[in-house]
């Protein structure tokens, strides 16, 4: 029945509905915290299928936005010195979980402005080593999330690199410097050591930036490219595939969605399970449950994706971290 003739049948009585709607409970928001930028999840663009994720947990655990949860977006469009601020505004609407989504540097700033308000995260990082919980299994405190340990990985790509290019004696590693620094220098450096093959670091913040990176790379005759597990080289996935094919440099990337852009090589787990694992953890917090009592989950289902054919066709081979 449609609500103006719902009310034209009470007759006199129309308080009711006015009493009704004052003691409706107010529906909890959800603060969305993310390095990224609104015009790139929308649908059909580059972080889309992530977020997409992220509403198939939330749905799974019976929320739906805009019928028992509203979501609130802070969005930082790859400036990581704007996430403390973002942060402590989600923290001032009073915002019911705050939704920290990759890399490090989210979480931590989310972590940094509440000790309060429940935050899921996800993030590339290893989150004991770098501070954001105390264990896996009881993170404590007002956080938990989920780790999909794509960083972790840029050794084993530099080695499935060099068996695929072993001509090129300097690998180019495509690193963005303002994301929160964990380490993974010195890792990618160690396991090129290891290889017995230069490392030439180029780094790059923006897209213009990326385009100057790969010029560095042409100008030094580099045979091959890491691409780090960096948002911004996610997004801009298109870009960095086009100009790797542009200048003929073999490269290894983190997801098949590079490779599905064209990319020749990905090993990594999938991305788009852990916004949904963190969907999940949302919608069990909003239920009562303590975050620090809920284990941080680990992606551990790993691909590794090859360009066969046209770049929208890949070979997929899943295999489980060690």
């Amino acid at each position: 029945m449609k609500r103006r003739e719902f009310i034209a049948g009470l007759g006199g009585v129309v308080a009711w509905p006015l009493v009704a709607q004052a003691q409706r409970p107010v529906m909890p928001v959800i603060g969305v915290l993310s390095t990224t930028s609104e015009q790139l999840v929308a649908p059909g663009g580059p972080d889309a299928p992530l977020f997409a994720g992220f509403y198939r947990g939330l749905n799974e655990a019976g929320y739906f936005e805009g019928h028992n949860i509203a979501l609130l977006f802070q969005w930082a469009d790859y400036h990581y010195d704007r996430l403390p601020a973002l942060a402590a505004d989600l923290v001032d609407k009073r915002v019911a979980v705050i939704f920290a989504c990759a890399p490090t540097s989210v979480p931590k700033a989310a972590k940094a402005a509440t000790d309060t308000i429940p935050i899921v995260f996800v993030t590339n990082s290893d989150p004991v080593a770098v501070g954001l919980v105390a264990s896996l299994s009881r993170p404590g405190g007002n956080i938990t999330g989920v780790a999909f340990l794509t960083e972790l990985l840029n050794a084993k790509r530099l080695e499935l690199l060099h068996e695929a290019v072993p001509s090129a004696r300097t690998v180019a590693y495509l690193f963005n410097p303002t994301t929160f620094d964990d380490g993974r220098i010195g890792r990618v450096e160690a396991g090129a050591l290891s290889l017995g093959v230069g490392l030439s670091i180029v780094n790059a913040t923006t897209p213009a930036e990326i385009e100057v990176a790969f010029a560095e790379i042409v100008r030094q005759g580099i045979g091959a490219l890491l691409v780090d597990s960096d948002p911004l080289f996610f997004t801009q996935r298109d870009l960095i595939t086009a100009l790797a094919a542009r200048y003929a440099v073999p490269a290894i990337y983190q997801t098949r969605e590079h490779v599905a852009a064209g990319g020749l090589m990905g090993y990594g787990t999938i991305v788009p399970d852990a916004f949904r694992t963190a969907g999940i953890y949302v919608g069990r917090i909003l239920k009562g449950e303590n975050p620090g009592d809920l284990p941080v989950q680990q992606s551990t289902r790993i691909e590794f994706t090859i360009r066969s054919g046209s770049p929208s066709r890949c070979r997929c081979s899943p295999e489980r971290t060690r």
